[in-house]
């Protein structure tokens, strides 16, 4: 009986810590949702390959101990593997908790334009501690635009089903003596 209880406690502690710690993965995601919702925009969701690149560029701040968004790289090609047809991305050092650094960007008129990215669906967050100030880094990356970037990818691939008569036809502006001008 108490061995009974003591594995049922034990599980209930199993459960309730994963369930924690999904909670905790998806705050950053449910707090900047609840921000754009109130400004009318839509939620966003976490996403596997931003929060990749958000954490490879907090880590690389905290390395160099170094705010700036092309610490490691260019933004535009960190964040091109996502596929986003759109996307920004918010840095910051200090606090070290998620809610204090989101108050800090909605306070910024640039970073707050960021979080309303019009059409975002997905998002990134990620921290890193410098080993040599114990400073705090985070990195967001919002992105969107993903269902017209592979609808516009899927209209380039698709074959062109025009008679070659009717792509004559209509790339002539002039036809003389046959030929088309």
């Amino acid at each position: 009986m108490k061995r009974t209880l003591l594995l049922s406690f034990g599980l209930a502690l199993g459960f309730y810590g994963s369930a924690a710690a999904q909670a905790a993965a998806t705050a950053p995601a449910a707090l900047i949702s609840n921000f754009r919702a109130q400004h009318g925009e839509g939620k966003v969701t976490l996403d596997p390959a931003l929060n990749r690149i958000a954490q490879a560029q907090a880590s690389a701040m905290a390395d160099q101990d170094q705010l700036d968004h092309g610490t490691l790289a260019p933004f535009n090609a960190r964040v091109a593997s996502a596929g986003a047809g759109r996307a920004a991305e918010n840095i910051a050092y200090g606090y070290a908790s998620f809610e204090k650094t989101l108050g800090q960007w909605i306070a910024s008129p640039e970073h707050r334009k960021n979080l309303l990215l019009h059409g975002a669906s997905r998002v990134g967050v990620a921290r890193a501690e410098s080993t040599k100030t114990h400073r705090t880094y985070w990195a967001m990356e919002i992105a969107g635009g993903y269902e017209r970037r592979h609808a516009t990818a899927a209209r380039r691939s698709a074959p062109d089903r025009a008679t070659p008569a009717a792509r004559q036809s209509s790339a002539c502006r002039i036809k003389l003596l046959g030929l088309c001008l």
